[in-house]
């Protein structure tokens, strides 16, 4: 099963989807998260089963999408898909078990909330600890329509809790940069700290924090989980 790609570049398709209905399976999910690299708040995850009577147009990476395009393409999804979910592990746990884990944890979480459940799992990235048959996909959220999906759930719901959290922490303009990393965000890290929902294991957070926990390089996990299933 090998999505195609042109000059490098990976096409967004159901290939994948279309093969394994193909083997027998009925019920394929798209599994990705969203919020990794983020400073602040939880990462989130998102499952789609897409139906394929009512097909949705225009998915990709939920990253290459400006804004309004995903709030139509979520609604749209939230609409004709079989089941979706979308769940979330939140800083604390985040800072506890480290941030592979937790990305972890949540796509399990949002596949468990599968009604109907799923029967084959398309995963961007990273394998789960789940007793099902599955597929990581290196840049799956850019070959794989359901992982997409997937991804654009994801990140609408967690974009508009930002706006909500923003309205909590005005200072630190989180309905602009949505957690992540920019000079703003670190300006307000300097001048007012660390607020609760804060990932105190990540720089340069920990810097800022009055009570740090013990420093991790938490992003690097994921380069090597990508290494290890652009191997297999």
């Amino acid at each position: 099963m090998q999505p195609s790609a042109a000059n490098g570049k990976f096409r967004c398709e159901a290939t994948l989807e279309r093969e394994l209905r193909a083997r027998g399976f009925h019920a394929v999910a798209g599994v990705d998260e969203v919020g990794r690299g983020a400073l602040f708040g939880p990462v989130f995850a998102g499952a789609v089963i897409l139906s394929e009577d009512r097909p949705v147009r225009g998915l990709n990476d939920s990253k290459l999408l400006d804004a309004d395009r995903r709030e139509v393409l979520a609604e749209r999804i939230l609409e004709r898909a079989v089941s979706w979910a979308v769940a979330a592990v939140d800083a604390a746990t985040i800072d506890y078990i480290n941030i592979y884990q937790a990305s972890r944890v949540a796509m399990r979480m949002a596949v468990s909330r599968l009604n109907p459940p799923p029967d084959f799992l398309l995963i961007d990235a990273v394998p789960l600890d789940y007793p099902l048959p599955q597929r990581p996909l290196i840049k799956g959220d850019m070959r794989c329509h359901a992982i997409a999906a997937a991804s654009i759930i994801a990140k609408v719901r967690r974009d508009a809790c930002m706006r909500v959290w923003d309205q909590i922490f005005p200072a630190y303009g989180l309905a602009s940069h949505k957690g992540y990393s920019t000079p703003e965000h670190y300006r307000a890290l300097e001048e007012h700290g660390p607020t609760p929902l804060h990932r105190l294991s990540f720089e340069p957070v920990r810097a800022h924090s009055l009570f740090p926990v013990e420093y991790d390089p938490q992003l690097g996990l994921f380069d090597i989980a990508d290494a290890t299933v652009g191997a297999a």
